[in-house]
């Protein structure tokens, strides 16, 4: 017999202006389930989660924890009713120690009111070994790496007494492979550690993209579009094409759209016995116009290593780089530009877009002659340019005085690309363009690399999604330990074979 769910959200309504955020949700998790929580950017899970959580008031709606109808009014009363939430951007003081983090605001004190490092240090290690965690509590949060934040996080919830636990995105920001196959990743540390909270009875609820994690640690998969729920699927049940069915109202087979036929031409970009000490050696590849080359390899492989010695954005040793058979002196990112490379980078928040300019800005930063005038910036030719580009890519603003930090993952990745798109590069290298992005947003990036291509431009791109790269590449070159391992062409391209030369390791026949 199955439980009573610990948590049921009948009917929850929440309008904002101009948006029907939520209209009428149901919402259940039981104790010992993974429920994940999908839907595109815009389809109402975080402002279901805000209503959980107190940061936002339901319009109607009722919400029951554990049995009993409560009103939760600020953040204070869901901790205190058990809910904990970790959010995709860590909520942690890098600057004072793990067991100040798990304690904070719940501070231990002597009976002289100071507070007690000795006793908060040893509850803090014993919520740790509870999650076979070893860490030291005493160690700055500045210290340890993301997964640890992450468990770190995950023992303040426990240390609250939390029954219900909220992970928004928790992998986002992980590497999915490490450079050994031997050794165990952070995203394999962090599944597992949710296997024992819902092992030990505690319900999670799981919102991420990642579609092959979901299917992994989930029992159940609550599906929201457009603000109302669409089903409920057991997750042994279903499958990823039912779910991207739900989620986007398209099939997965669809996901990856199509190219116009437009044959693949003569050699733009050609790299040559490119090497920098200790991270890349001999590595040799080519990318023709209207090409879709893919970069594979495990993290530590030099795919991003690469690209940047490419670009210019990190010294190379030696190696030529030839666009349309010319031999370039690329020293630095202009000098690249300037050749015609772009690089739309991993990390788009830190190295892509200045957070707090306006869309407008940010469109005409790779090259501000386009917007200039005898020298000087063009405000209407500026206005005119990232209007276009807004228009070209249906980047959802509401002006394009919107500060970039505003916009969802996939508009701020469109952004980035409509940057490069109003230089006009002849290649094109784009690093993780759908990291962190829902599917629909994943679907109108690729259909504009399909455009870009067939417009004659040159494409790289790096992924750690095995199936993205079979579903986009033309080519995929393999590395290795910053090696190239060998080179697949789309009709002989299998996960197996890709697995096979990045590890080294034979993984299937």
């Amino acid at each position: 017999m199955q439980e009573a769910p610990v948590l049921q959200m009948h009917g929850i309504r929440k309008a904002f202006p101009g948006v029907q955020a939520l209209d009428g949700v149901d919402f259940e998790v039981r104790p010992g389930e993974v429920m994940a929580l999908m839907g595109e950017n815009g389809a109402g899970k975080s402002t279901l989660i805000k209503i959980l959580s107190g940061a936002h008031s339901a319009d109607e709606g009722q919400v029951f924890i554990k049995g009993q109808q409560v009103k939760i009014s600020s953040p204070k009363e869901a901790q205190d009713l058990g809910v904990a939430v970790i959010y995709q951007e860590l909520n942690l003081a890098e600057s004072v120690s793990i067991a100040e983090n798990i304690f904070v605001g719940r501070e231990f004190r002597n009976r002289f009111g100071f507070i007690d490092n000795k006793t908060m240090n040893t509850r803090a290690r014993e919520w740790l070994e509870t999650l076979h965690i070893d860490l030291d509590p005493r160690l700055m949060v500045r210290k340890i790496g993301i997964a640890r934040k992450q468990m770190v996080e995950i023992a303040k919830a426990l240390s609250l007494d939390a029954s219900i636990i909220v992970m928004d995105e928790p992998t986002s920001s992980l590497p999915t492979a490490t450079s050994k196959p031997t050794e165990l990743n952070e995203v394999e540390v962090l599944l597992e550690m949710i296997r024992k909270l819902r092992d030990g009875g505690k319900a999670v609820i799981y919102i991420s993209h990642r579609m092959g994690e979901v299917f992994r640690i989930s029992d159940r998969i609550t599906v929201l579009r457009d603000g109302k729920l669409v089903g409920v699927r057991n997750t042994a049940e279903t499958n990823p094409d039912e779910v991207v069915a739900m989620m986007v109202g398209r099939k997965l087979e669809d996901l990856y759209g199509h190219r116009s036929e437009t044959p693949i031409g003569e050699k733009v970009l050609e790299v040559r016995g490119l090497n920098q000490a200790g991270r890349l050696y001999d590595i040799n590849f080519d990318v023709r116009a209207g090409e879709i080359l893919g970069l594979a390899g495990l993290i530590g492989a030099g795919r991003s290593e690469t690209a940047m010695a490419v670009f210019g954005a990190s010294k190379r040793d030696s190696g030529d780089i030839l666009i349309n058979n010319h031999p370039l002196a690329i020293k630095n990112p202009q000098s690249a530009i300037q050749a015609g490379i772009g690089y739309l980078p991993e990390d788009r928040k830190l190295q892509g877009l200045f957070l707090k300019m306006a869309i407008r800005l940010n469109i005409s930063a790779a090259d501000l002659s386009l917007v200039s005038s005898s020298g000087f910036l063009n405000a209407n030719k500026e206005r005119e340019l990232s209007s276009l580009y807004v228009k070209q890519l249906n980047i959802r603003t509401p002006s394009i005085e919107q500060q970039a930090r505003n916009l969802s993952g996939g508009n701020q990745q469109k952004v980035v690309i409509a940057k490069w798109l109003a230089v006009k590069p002849k290649v094109l290298i784009l690093d993780e363009p759908t990291r962190g992005v829902d599917v629909g947003a994943k679907i109108e990036i690729y259909n504009l690399m399909h455009q870009m291509a067939s417009q004659g431009m040159a494409l790289v791109m790096i992924s750690s999604e095995l199936l993205e790269l079979l579903g986009m590449s033309d080519r995929i070159l393999v590395l290795r330990e910053g090696r190239a391992m060998g080179e697949l062409s789309r009709a002989d391209a299998t996960e197996e074979k890709i697995m096979t030369l990045a590890t080294g390791v034979k993984t299937g026949s």
